[in-house]
């Protein structure tokens, strides 16, 4: 069976991407797995007195996330779609290629947040980074509204 990894971030985007990922796996056979990819909080010495502080709130969004997932993949199932989850911490581009060779992924499904080119410059963008690093088919899903470059 085919798989389509699918990575999402719980943005306007996340709906489309996954119905452009739900009609992919149907016309395919495929299935569908989703993957939330948290980004750890980068730590300075300043902020050592809140170390515990961050380990918490970080729990507390693993924990938002595992149910977003959970619910997003009951969704695909009632559609008839299988579909697995994974939920990973790390730098998104890094984790979403290692996912895609882990699971010989056929197609990565992905949304584009419709920044500009100045913000994808100073921010960079993770859409960008999988584009030019994977090894299988990627479909890009643009955001709805767009602003102008």
């Amino acid at each position: 069976m085919k798989t389509i990894l699918t990575p999402i971030d719980f943005s306007a985007v996340t709906e489309p991407v996954i119905a452009a990922a739900a009609t992919l796996a149907k016309s395919q056979g495929a299935r569908v797995a989703l993957l939330n990819v948290s980004q750890p909080p980068i730590i300075t010495s300043e902020y050592a007195p809140y170390l515990e502080n961050i380990s918490e709130i970080a729990a507390v969004s693993e924990k938002a996330s595992a149910k977003q997932l959970a619910r997003l993949a009951a969704k695909l199932q009632e559609e008839g779609v299988p579909v697995d989850t994974v939920q990973l911490s790390g730098t998104p581009v890094v984790e979403i290629l290692k996912q895609a060779e882990a699971l010989q992924a056929d197609y990565i499904v992905l949304g584009s947040h419709g920044h500009t080119a100045f913000y994808d410059l100073l921010v960079g963008s993770t859409t960008h980074g999988v584009l030019l690093r994977a090894r299988c088919p990627v479909l890009v899903v643009p955001a709805a509204n767009r602003p102008k470059a």
